[in-house]
Order: C-alpha cells, then sequence, then structure tokens
C-alpha cells in the first residue's frame, strides 16, 4: 500500500488543532464563574501582586502564607493590570499554563515514541479533570508541569540533534522550573539518571568513534544546560543563600520524618499515593471530587498497561541489549520521584496538588497503553483481513478501519465524562463554593457596593496563618488571619493605606474582645464567620 507522507502531516496537524482547541475550551469555559469563590491563598497572590503593581517591588520570593516563590505572582500582576483585581484575572493565568502544559506534552511524547501516541496522550491530558482543575485556579504549582515538559522535550531534542541551543533552552526551562513550586526541586535527578542510563546505551551500543563524538556532544550539551539553569536560578538561589529559612519552608512542618512513626507513616503515604490514580483520590473538594480516584477509570486502565510496558520494556532492553533503556529510565525516574514530595508529606494524603508534576508522565503511560490496545485490535482484525485474502483474493483494511472508529468513540465519550464531572457534578456541588470561600467573596461583593464615606468594619473571626501587610497593621501588629485575603483582594484593601483610603478596616479577634459594645453597635460591622452566642 502506498504511503502518502503529505496526507500524513496534514492529519497529524488537523489532530493537533484538535487537541489545542479542546484543551482550550476546558480551561478558558466559563472561567470568570467557575470555580466559584476565591480562596485566601489565591488572594494572597493577588495581593501580593497588587503591591507589586502599585510599589514596583517585584521578588524572587514572597515569604508571606509560609513563603511561595515569586514568578507567578510576578505574571499574575501583569493580568490584574489588563482585568483588575478579579479572581479570573488570577486563574487565566494558571489557564494558560495548562493549555501551555498540553501542547508540550504533545511535541516530548512526539519525540520520545510516535504522533499518535502523542496526541492520545496529549488529547487525555487536555479533557482530565485532574489538570483541568489546577488549570483555571490561581496557585503557582500549575507551572511545574509546564516548565518540566518543554524542558525534558528541548533536552531529548538536543540529545538526538546535538544543537547547543536545545540544551541551552532546556537548562533555562530547569531554571524557570525551580521558581514554580517546592517539589520541582527534585525532578532534576531524573534528568540526571536519564543522562546516566543514556551514557551506559551509548557506551555499550556504539563503536568507539561514535561513542567519543556522542560524548563530547553530550558533554558540551549538558554544560550549556548547566550554565544556563544556574544562571537563569541564580537570584532564587542568591535569596535563599540570605534567608535560609525560607528554603523549606512549610516542608519541615509537613516531612513525615516529623511523626512518631515514619517507617510506617512512610508506607501508608506510598500506597494512599500509589492507589490515588485508580481507586481513592484527593478528599479535598478544592482539589478534587472528593475520594473519587484521579483517573476516569478508562484512563486508568491505559494508565496501567503503560507503566507495565514500561517495566516490561525496560527489563527486556536490559536483557537483549545489556543496558537499560534511557526513554523507560526517563519516564519512571520521572514518574516515582514526582510522588516523593507527595509521600514524604503528612497532611491530606492523597494529595492531588501536590502530586501535579506527575500529571504528564501518567498519561504518557496512558497514551502508550491505548496505543498498544489500538494495535492489538488492529492486528487481531488483521488476521481476519487476511482471511478475506486468502478466500476471496481482496484485502480490506478491516482492521484499522474498526480500532480507529472505536478510538475515535471512546475518546468523544471520555470528553463528555470529564466535562460532565467538573462543569456539572463538581462546579455545582454546594461543597466546592465552600472549599473556595465564596461566603467570604459575597462578602467582598457586598462591601464593594457600600459608598466610601461610611466606615466598613470586616471581622476577621475565623482561623488562619497571620499575615502582615508591608509597613504593618495598626491594631494587629502580629498580623491578620489568612482568611481575609479573600476580601482584602476583592476590595483592593491589603495595605493599612487603602483600607484607610476606602474606610475598611479589619478587626482581630483580640481587637474584638476588648471592645465589643463599640464594633456591635456600627452599622457596617461584618463578621467572616458567623458569631456565636
Amino acid at each position: 500500500m502506498p504511503h502518502h507522507p503529505q496526507k500524513k502531516k496534514t492529519l497529524e496537524w488537523f489532530v493537533i488543532i484538535v487537541i489545542i482547541l479542546t484543551a482550550f475550551v476546558f480551561r478558558f469555559k466559563d472561567i470568570v464563574s467557575i470555580p466559584p469563590g476565591l480562596y485566601p491563598d489565591e488572594a494572597m497572590n493577588g495581593n501580593n501582586a497588587l503591591h507589586a503593581i502599585q510599589t514596583g517591588d517585584y521578588r524572587v520570593f514572597y515569604p508571606d502564607n509560609n513563603g511561595r516563590e515569586g514568578l507567578f505572582m510576578n505574571i499574575q500582576a501583569q493580568s490584574i493590570r489588563i482585568f483588575g483585581n478579579t479572581p479570573w484575572a488570577l486563574r487565566v493565568v494558571s489557564a494558560f499554563f495548562g493549555l501551555g502544559t498540553v501542547i508540550g506534552l504533545y511535541f516530548l511524547t512526539r519525540r520520545l515514541f510516535n504522533w499518535e501516541i502523542a496526541a492520545l496522550a496529549s488529547f487525555m491530558m487536555a479533557i482530565s479533570f485532574w489538570h483541568v482543575l489546577f488549570s483555571r485556579i490561581g496557585f503557582r504549582a500549575i507551572m511545574a508541569p509546564f516548565f518540566l515538559v518543554w524542558a525534558l522535550f528541548f533536552f531529548w531534542r538536543g540529545k538526538m540533534h546535538g544543537h547547543i541551543w536545545d540544551f541551552v533552552w532546556s537548562g533555562a526551562l530547569w531554571g524557570l522550573g525551580l521558581y514554580s513550586y517546592i517539589a520541582f526541586r527534585v525532578m532534576p535527578l531524573a534528568l540526571i539518571l536519564t543522562l546516566i542510563a543514556y551514557w551506559f546505551a551509548v557506551k555499550k551500543d556504539f563503536g568507539h568513534e561514535k561513542y567519543r563524538h556522542v560524548r563530547m556532544m553530550l558533554e558540551r550539551g549538558f554544560a550549556a544546560l548547566l550554565v544556563a539553569a544556574i544562571l537563569v536560578a541564580l537570584p532564587l538561589g542568591y535569596y535563599f543563600w540570605t534567608h535560609p529559612a525560607d528554603f523549606l519552608g512549610r516542608t519541615s512542618q509537613l516531612s513525615v520524618f516529623a511523626s512518631a512513626h515514619p517507617i510506617q507513616d512512610l508506607a501508608t503515604n506510598t500506597m494512599r499515593t500509589l492507589g490515588m490514580f485508580n481507586f481513592t483520590g484527593d478528599w479535598n473538594w478544592r482539589h478534587n471530587l472528593a475520594g473519587e480516584a484521579q483517573l476516569f477509570w478508562p484512563i486508568g486502565l491505559f494508565f496501567l498497561i503503560g507503566f507495565i510496558r514500561s517495566w516490561y520494556k525496560l527489563f527486556k532492553t536490559r536483557r537483549t541489549h545489556g543496558h537499560f533503556p534511557t526513554v523507560q529510565i526517563s519516564l519512571l525516574s520521572w514518574f516515582f520521584l514526582a510522588l516523593v514530595p507527595v509521600i514524604i508529606s503528612n497532611e491530606g494524603l492523597p494529595h492531588a496538588l501536590r502530586a501535579l508534576l506527575v500529571i504528564p508522565v501518567v498519561f504518557i503511560f496512558a497514551g502508550e497503553g491505548l496505543w498498544w490496545i489500538y494495535d492489538f485490535c488492529k492486528k487481531w482484525y488483521g488476521v481476519r483481513d487476511m482471511h478475506e485474502v486468502e478466500v476471496h483474493g481482496w484485502h480490506a483494511p478491516e482492521g484499522k478501519i474498526v480500532a480507529t472508529c472505536a478510538i475515535a468513540i471512546l475518546l468523544f465519550a471520555l470528553t463528555i465524562s470529564e466535562y460532565n464531572k467538573y462543569f456539572v457534578r463538581w462546579a455545582n456541588n454546594p461543597n466546592t463554593a465552600a472549599a473556595y470561600a465564596q461566603q467570604y467573596a459575597d462578602i467582598a461583593g457586598y462591601i464593594n457596593t457600600l459608598p466610601i464615606s461610611v466606615k466598613k468594619y470586616v471581622y476577621v473571626n475565623a482561623d488562619g496563618v497571620p499575615v502582615v501587610p508591608p509597613g504593618g497593621q495598626p491594631g494587629a501588629p502580629d498580623g491578620i488571619s489568612m482568611p481575609a485575603q479573600t476580601v482584602m483582594y476583592l476590595t483592593d484593601t491589603w495595605t493599612y493605606d487603602k483600607q484607610q483610603a476606602k474606610n475598611i478596616y479589619y478587626v482581630t479577634r483580640g481587637e474584638y474582645s476588648r471592645n465589643p459594645t463599640k464594633y456591635n453597635r456600627e452599622k457596617y460591622f461584618i463578621p467572616l464567620e458567623p458569631i456565636s452566642n
């Protein structure tokens, strides 16, 4: 049968466009209203961004709220400049990073396997409830998988072609990844394991001259990658050098090794984390449809098939070629290292947010698993095709047609199911509104309707980490608890000068207890939570 490379290329670009459009719809549809409310952690990012706009003080690290790398907030500031201090101005940044991750996964997987597996993997991630959810909220963690897939893409392209600029781009992206989320810091080890595996493969398979050539190319490339990564990460590294307490942040507080039974807890955490894909997922409504597996069961099945096949290829190559395959070492090390920050923590497990870095490789496994099923069905039907040739003397590509139609129908059904799960079941559940502090957003909306001339007192009677705005907070020198951040962002009153300008004041429990009569007689005294008698 003649090949038509131009038609195949056209089909591939058509599929890419479909994937991008699907990912775009899932990440941007109704982003103004879904999810509802505004969680205080998102609002804290917004307040840092608003202050950066006001003062020009864009930081590499913001120490408030247990500390956060500053890149995401600095990008959010530019969105706020355009769209104002709205919830979706914070979230649209995440949506673009989520979209970029889907595209990056396609090109990375295509380089590792083929365009068909790349299409299956990236399409399933495009519709994945798990990735869609975090692509639509204002948390910096969504940047981590984006930088990782593109850093690996340029690394693999540089390894295959020897172009020094590919290694430079990869290094820059590895450096930027360190500005994304604390869990990213373990991922360079996956790159080192990949390089070691490739080194042994080259040494085993190539002759002396070719080995020397590849070794020199790899040494030059890795040196360029390392220099680029160090230069990009230098400002953050200098900050941590001068502020060592901020390096680990909250990690030491949540570490499993700080528990009374670390080995037992480590084993339990490992089982819960590995079970989150197919059995019981995150129970936090902010991260998941509480308790449901992170993967819809058919995708979970494809993931298991691809995961098992990766191990099969690993040992088969070791047995037949005397070394481990580079691709499988890269994928498996990525998978397990991305889960390390989840397993060694001791809070809220299984934890979908801390496991964000594993999402792309999970869908690479799922794409490979589904492609294996497709290939199996095609070959199985192909036996019937050969029977037609023997009996009737003609050949119909029945296997390919049936398998392709089955896959198309399956992907359409998965799309409908994941769409319904996010936009109907999860978005409309009252637990979701509560998880995203809808009540605090409503309070801010009410305050914004009141005239500036009247005094408004917000009683911060909700627990949370205390935050001290720049310049301090009169009446609350130790800070105001985190839940107030939602109201502060939506009313643009994080700093005391803005509170005075808008006649909005924040009252702590201590202030209220010293003079409850004073505040109770105020017309606009608004508690964050109902006051119990």
